[in-house]
């Protein structure tokens, strides 16, 4: 076996295959070759050329943006627990005040006051924290839960029944519950100012989504309107309708937060005019509503201030509310005769692709395939051609020739047919 396998290997090293040109004349075959060869070139010149722009060079989008939020609202104190009725401007609300291609505007709180540290008893929510003896608690002496507030004196409280801590006291009660009536909820008529800047460097481009407006006046009062041909270039928008566009509910949504993608798209042609070049805005929640766990966006600050024996206190809120993410992705393409080249060298470089299923169509399907095949393949055997594998093979038949018994006749001898009953004469 092996020594076969070694002769079928050097015999094929020594061989050469050379493309067979066939003429085939066929109505069935010339209709298959011709509509593979029609597909590919409407691909060529319909989708990679003309749809895509196959014939311009594309410069990527270079971008900066900046957000400035306005609105005011005042929290009623009888409505929201442990909060003095106070107005909530632009520098309460939005944190932290600037973040990159983002921003956070607060819409609902759960706050605990009068903060101090010192020593207290352990949230009982917390896994770990609840007791009944000193010597549940002395085990993570000086050691925090994985999810605690403070740090274990090891010590439990008898009032709480919880391991002792210290930290800021009083502990956030961990039982209560979000306000189901967002307390911020006027942040729906908020407005955000998104500014944005663009480059393309390759192009010396340079635009901005500030488009249509003639003064400051009629910056300040526009809002975006998709609907309205000047006011779709306004950069000023109102909350809630950024979230109403994504089809979602503000109210349902403030409660335990969420997050927003704002998305610009600058795609220009600049075989156009450059006034064409303008953004296009659209809106999508990124999160779900369906989540059962860890739903929403949410995180803690605090407002630090010194009561008038000069102890500091703080002010914790656990603060709900929309996360605003601006995304900004563009392209701009201008005439250029390299990649059509090379889109036009691509497509050329396909149309074989008509050739090779035209043959798959012809060898392997079509009634005459044995004809076509044998019209196909040739096999020529040079002077020179390796003759392992023929010589085994005529040895082969040799040997097969001699293995065969032979019998002499003389006239009058009777000769049966082994395949009939039939007998004859010599």
């Amino acid at each position: 076996m092996a020594p076969n396998v070694v002769r079928s290997a050097i015999s094929i090293f020594f061989e050469y295959d050379t493309p067979r040109i066939v003429h085939i004349k066929s109505k069935k075959v010339g209709v298959i070759n011709r509509f593979l060869q029609l597909v590919i070139i409407g691909y060529i010149i319909g989708y990679a050329i003309i749809f895509k722009k196959g014939y311009q060079k594309v410069d990527t989008i270079q971008s900066a943006v900046t957000t400035k939020v306005k609105g005011v609202a005042f929290l009623n104190g009888s409505e929201v627990p442990n909060i003095e009725s106070s107005l909530w401007d632009v520098a309460d609300y939005v944190v932290p005040a600037q973040e990159n291609n983002a921003l956070f505007v607060i819409t609902n709180l759960i706050v605990t006051p009068n903060q101090r540290q010192g020593i207290c008893g352990e949230d009982k929510n917390i896994p770990g924290a609840n007791c009944t003896t000193d010597a549940t608690c002395a085990l993570m002496t000086g050691k925090s839960l994985p999810t605690g507030n403070g740090i274990l004196t090891g010590v439990c409280n008898t009032t709480s029944n919880t391991c002792e801590v210290r930290s800021w006291c009083p502990i956030e009660n961990g039982d209560t519950k979000v306000p189901k009536n967002p307390v911020l909820l006027q942040s729906k008529d908020f407005t955000v100012f998104i500014k944005n800047n663009i480059e393309f460097p390759y192009y010396n481009i340079k635009r901005r989504n500030i488009l249509g407006i003639q003064n400051d006046s009629q910056l300040k009062t526009c809002r975006y309107n998709p609907s309205d041909p000047i006011y779709k270039f306004c950069p000023i928008f109102v909350l809630g309708d950024i979230v109403a566009m994504a089809g979602e509910d503000y109210k349902n949504m403030s409660q335990s937060g969420g997050v927003m993608q704002v998305l610009i798209n600058w795609d220009c042609n600049l075989d156009l005019s450059l006034e064409d070049c303008v953004p296009k805005y659209t809106f999508r929640r990124l999160d779900s509503a369906d989540f059962s766990i860890s739903k929403g966006f949410n995180f803690r600050y605090a407002k630090y201030y010194r009561d008038p024996d000069g102890t500091e206190v703080r002010t914790l809120y656990k603060a709900f509310g929309i996360k605003y993410i601006i995304t900004v992705i563009g392209q701009a393409g201008k005439f250029n005769v390299v990649p059509l080249l090379l889109n036009i060298g691509s497509g050329l470089g396909l149309l074989a692709m008509a050739t090779i299923l035209c043959d798959v169509v012809v060898l392997y399907v079509l009634k005459a395939k044995n004809v076509y095949r044998e019209k196909k393949y040739l096999n020529v055997v040079g002077d020179d051609a390796y003759k392992g594998q023929e010589a085994e093979h005529v040895a082969s038949l040799c040997d097969s020739i001699n293995a065969t018994t032979y019998h002499t006749y003389s006239p009058g001898d009777q000769v049966s047919n082994p395949n009939s009953n039939s007998h004859f004469q010599l």
